[in-house]
Order: structure tokens, then sequence, then C-alpha cells
């Protein structure tokens, strides 16, 4: 544990050495807040649920962007086989890397809690579905991550890697959505609901924190992660 707890804390740091770090952070602020406020004065209701319904889709590109170098320049410097030469397990470099790389992301959801506090500023808040959108969003940045790190992994190629992240990651969301599940027959449709990244937030989104949604992303990191895992290790041994 405190050797993952080590490379969380190099990978985390090692964003704010350049200025990488605050480009991420300034952009995906100044887009959450823009699509936010764009239309909150126009409605005039005292809620976020625009905010949360927007994330997904700021998500599919900026998860991707964190993590397209991940792997990818390791590979391209060719100190992938260095890092397996340090006295840590290849698990926990993985880890390592999913945590600090998660680390950013909760970094830049703790950013946007101001704007939340505006809004209960406003008027009466209704914080069950606050909650359950800010849990519901860690849950699905987690899947985001863990499959933008699996394809990092597969490529040297960062811009490759960031467009193939996309691509999952926008398939993985669409799957529970009616545009593709609904037009498969009653059997299929559940199957499809049930492998989608979005159907799943939208339930926790609505406060209603349930053990199937968080088994399914849990599932879902620890899989890609798995996989990932495998691939380093192959390329490694190459």
């Amino acid at each position: 544990m405190k050797k993952i707890v080590t490379m969380t804390k190099r990978e985390f740091f090692s964003y704010f050495t350049s200025p990488i770090a605050y480009v991420y952070l300034m952009t995906y602020l100044v887009l959450a807040n823009w699509f936010f406020f764009r239309g909150f004065f126009l409605v005039g209701q005292t809620d976020v649920r625009s905010f949360f319904s927007i994330q997904p889709w700021i998500f599919l590109f900026f998860i991707p962007a964190v993590s397209m170098g991940k792997w990818a320049e390791e590979r391209k410097q060719g100190t992938l086989e260095i890092l397996f030469t340090l006295p840590v397990r290849d698990i926990e470099v993985v880890l390592g890397k999913f945590l600090g790389a998660f680390a950013l992301l909760v970094t830049a959801l703790f950013f946007t809690f101001p704007m939340v506090m505006s809004v209960a500023f406003l008027g009466n808040l209704d914080w069950g579905p606050v909650i359950g959108g800010y849990i519901g969003l860690l849950f699905m940045a987690g899947a985001y991550l863990a499959i933008g790190l699996t394809i990092s992994s597969m490529t040297e190629n960062q811009i490759i890697a960031f467009i193939l992240a996309v691509v999952v990651s926008f398939l993985f969301f669409m799957l529970g959505s009616p545009l593709l599940s609904g037009a498969r027959g009653s059997f299929v449709a559940p199957m499809f609901q049930y492998f989608g990244i979005g159907m799943h937030f939208d339930s926790i989104a609505r406060g209603v924190i349930d053990s199937r949604d968080i088994l399914y992303y849990l599932s879902m990191i620890a899989f890609f992660l798995f996989l990932n895992l495998n691939v380093i290790q192959t390329k490694a041994r190459k």
C-alpha cells in the first residue's frame, strides 16, 4: 500500500511539473461553468441538473486528454522497461498511474463546488441529487479513465490514444441510450442498457445509490485496469 501511495503522489504531482495540469483544470472549469450558466438564468430554477447532465459529454474529451500520455509517453521515450525494473510490482505501477490521474479529476470536480454553492445561495437547493451527481461523476470518471489508460498502453501515439479513448468511451456511454437499446429486441435491450455507462450515471445522479450501479462501475474499472496490466506486461517483455 505504501508503494501505491508513493506512485500515486509521483503521478499526480508530475502533472504540475509543467503547465499541463493548469491547462487541463482551467479548460475544464471554463467549459463546465460556461455550459451551466449559459442556461441557468434563462431557466430561472434553483437546481444544478443541467450541470450534471452535461458533464458526461465534457468527460468524453477531458478524461482521454488526461490519460492519453500516461503510458504512450513511457513507450515513446523507452522508459517502460526502466519503470518495471523499480522495486515495485506491476500492479502497483498500474494502480499508481490510475490513482494519480484520478486525483487530478477529483481536483477538477472539487473546483466546481463553488458554482454549486452559488446556486444554493440563490435559493433552496435539493442536496440529494447534488450528492448523487458528484458520486456518479466520480465513478464515471474512474471508468472513463481506466478505458483511457488501457488504450494509452496500446500505442506510442498520444493523438491515437486520445481518439480511440473518446470513441470507446462514447460507445460504452451510448449502449444504454434509447437510440441503441430501443432498437434491439426485448431480450437484448436490457443487456445493452446494463453495459451503458450513461444509464448507471443517470440512476445515481437522481440521488438513488443502488449497489448494482456501484458494482457495475467497480467491475468496469477493475476489468480495464486488469487489461491495462496485461498489455503493459506484454509490451515490457518484448
